[in-house]
């Protein structure tokens, strides 16, 4: 009983309580930014998708914590979630400052991610470490697309992703020393076309 009402207020934290930093937003010094209409809606489009990508987050590595076999991967797990937590706050306020909204299937894609964070896990903890490094090499590469596709002018949000993607690459380096092992190529596949599903649908809704 412990465990579902800390899962519950997790889900709930996530998808309806506004996420709290631990560090401070990134910013680069010196630069102000100015955006056109347009510019400020292409940019709240990428934002939102990445605000997904964090709500996925905390629910794979809730989930994965749950169901790790060793104490040791539950802590990394739970600290890796801690670290996601500042992503989350980071493209929350964000999409608050450039007039945008969270996507409205949040709810789903967290269910989604979650359900994927416990099959990950029921192949073993190494596997599951794998999961991580392929998520997270999936993600470094998609926020990469987005530092280009972001307005040029608009310095605020691209540096919220690039230190998102350094982060990420961090994450993904972790899982490796813990003891992940690469996931087969059809498991890589499926990942990728789930993740175009999302975040095809995430930019517009």
């Amino acid at each position: 009983m412990d465990q579902l009402l800390s899962i519950a207020d997790g889900a709930l934290r996530t998808l309806f309580s506004k996420p709290r930093a631990v560090r401070a937003c990134p910013v680069l010094a010196g630069d102000e930014t100015r955006l056109t209409t347009d510019e400020m809606r292409h940019s709240a489009a990428l934002m939102r998708v990445n605000h997904v990508g964090e709500v996925c987050a905390q629910a794979l590595y809730t989930a994965q914590a749950l169901a790790a076999r060793e104490s040791r991967l539950r802590e990394h797990f739970r600290q890796a979630a801690r670290e996601e937590t500042d992503h989350l706050a980071w493209t929350r306020d964000r999409l608050d400052e450039i007039g945008g909204r969270p996507s409205l299937l949040n709810p789903l894609w967290y269910a989604g991610a979650f359900g994927l964070g416990l099959l990950a896990a029921r192949f073993g903890d190494r596997v599951s470490l794998g999961f991580v490094v392929e998520t997270e090499r999936q993600v470094e590469a998609h926020l990469e697309t987005h530092l280009d596709r972001l307005p040029a002018g608009d310095h605020a949000s691209r540096a919220i992703v690039s230190q998102m993607k350094a982060d990420e690459a961090s994450h993904a380096a972790q899982a490796l020393q813990a003891g992940a092992i690469p996931l087969p190529a059809p498991a890589r596949l499926l990942m990728k076309a789930a993740a175009k599903v999302m975040t095809t649908t995430a930019h517009y809704v």
